[in-house]
């Protein structure tokens, strides 16, 4: 009898971190952290940095729409031409889509990403939006904060903190990726 195929929980070089359920809660937590920060969510509005964090930031909005009864405007931000390492990497960057529909002026902007790491990534969504607009504030939203900072960026909101080694590769696997919800750890 053959055995099945091995399953990403199964894995001797993953460890799971968080599954389905533990997403779910952490995102909750953070959806009721923003509403209670913010006393409510009049002016505020969630922006998802490419890619995993556009995920999280729709299912923050659902969240955040179940507790308030209230629509939070959404944006979507890709920040490729905002990187620091772009004249460092060997293929040509992929653009994706943009798009913030609604004036960021006066607005709470809650960036949101799947995993904050050395802060090159937030600076850089940070620097995209101010091109769009002035926010009255910029917040933080991530699920997994790893530490290893090379910047001084410090999330608002964090669904998870994850001390690693620099080698260590933290990967957030989503439905809408075709995998199971799951945050998990591996060696490289």
């Amino acid at each position: 009898m053959t055995e099945p195929p091995a399953t990403p929980k199964d894995r001797a070089d993953e460890k799971l971190i968080m599954d389905s359920g533990d997403i779910a809660r952490a995102l909750t937590r953070i959806a009721h952290e923003i509403v209670e920060r913010n006393k409510g969510v009049q002016d505020v509005a969630l922006v998802g940095i490419r890619t995993g964090g556009v995920h999280l930031a729709h299912r923050l909005v659902k969240r955040i729409h179940i507790i308030e009864g209230a629509q939070v405007p959404i944006g979507e931000l890709d920040i490729t031409l905002y990187r620091d390492d772009l004249a460092l990497l060997k293929n040509q960057p992929v653009l994706r889509k943009t798009s913030v529909p609604f004036d960021l002026a006066d607005k709470v902007v809650v960036l949101v990403d799947d995993v904050l790491f050395t802060g090159r990534t937030i600076r850089a969504a940070m620097d995209g939006l101010m091109d769009l607009g002035r926010p009255g504030e910029i917040q933080l939203a991530v699920l997994i904060d790893r530490g290893h900072r090379q910047l001084p960026i410090k999330a608002t909101y964090i669904g998870k903190n994850l001390p690693t080694s620099r080698e260590e590769k933290v990967q957030v696997l989503l439905e809408e990726y075709g995998e199971d919800d799951r945050v998990v750890i591996s060696k490289p």
